[in-house]
């Protein structure tokens, strides 16, 4: 289960999960979301694997995230 979530994080873009960190981590966690958001492949997959759990519940942050701003746009696109 662990590698494949940390197969899935390391497909997925990193800034919803690198948002999340920023809008609703405590500082350590904004502190390794700018890391993470710096890194190469090789250190992202050192840190997905380090820190399998805590990123995989802010990836799944991003993705609420995610769907809120395309609701929103798509809310506001509609109206006129």
């Amino acid at each position: 289960m662990t590698d494949d979530r940390v197969q899935t994080l390391l497909q997925a873009e990193t800034y919803w999960t690198t948002r999340a960190m920023r809008e609703q981590g405590s500082r350590f966690y904004r502190a390794l979301g700018e890391a993470l958001e710096a890194a190469d492949l090789g250190n992202r997959r050192r840190i997905y694997g380090v820190w399998t759990a805590e990123l995989w519940d802010f990836y799944e942050r991003g993705l609420r995230l995610e769907e809120a701003e395309r609701e929103e746009a798509g809310g506001d696109s509609g109206e006129g």
